[in-house]
């Protein structure tokens, strides 16, 4: 359903929030001059490491279609740049998946992941506030894909974590925590 609407002119109900509610609090929170500076969200990338592709083809195949899946757009295989000999690894070997999400798709993923699937984690108390590097992106780690309502729990053939990471523009961790938080991301106390 989220992916039919990505498409026709229909705006995600997240970003109308974030343009109707949170601009105006961060500006008045951080005291922004400009509605340029006001930080806002670039992208999300989720990726998936695959190391069994390398004795199991159906794993990367398997893997490809649940991201597909989940976020409405085919990822790209992420090749091996060096051979490591201790992982059985030779270089051009598929080690994992990502894709990245921007403009309507970027909020629709944001809203099904806050909304949907961060609830559906069994004793879920909250996300971890120190996902961030220090440089105002966010980053975390699912350990299932079927927390995500469009995965048939019968069709998959084995249970593989992911990560989110969601790119901001804000230049401090303050801020894109106020703003995360502020968009209804449900941070641990």
């Amino acid at each position: 359903m989220a992916q039919a609407q990505a498409t026709n002119g229909h705006v995600p109900g997240l970003l109308l929030r974030y343009r109707d509610d949170v601009m105006p609090e961060l500006t008045r929170e951080f005291d922004y001059d400009n509605v340029m500076q006001v930080p806002r969200i670039e992208k999300i990338v989720i990726n998936i490491g695959i190391g069994e592709a390398k004795d199991n083809a159906k794993a990367l195949d398997a893997a490809v279609g649940d991201v597909k899946t989940i976020t409405g757009q085919q990822p790209v295989v992420i090749k091996a740049r060096k051979s490591v000999a201790a992982f059985k690894l030779r270089a051009g070997m598929p080690v994992g998946i990502k894709t990245t999400l921007r403009g309507k798709r970027m909020w629709y993923f944001l809203e099904k992941l806050i909304a949907i699937a961060l609830p559906r984690i069994r004793d879920f108390r909250g996300v971890n506030p120190d996902g961030f590097d220090g440089r105002g992106n966010y980053s975390l780690g699912l350990r299932e894909q079927i927390v995500f309502p469009e995965v048939d729990y019968d069709k998959i053939d084995k249970l593989r974590g992911l990560e989110v990471s969601i790119v901001t523009t804000a230049r401090t961790d303050e801020e894109a925590r106020s703003l995360l938080s502020k968009l209804g991301m449900p941070f641990r106390r």
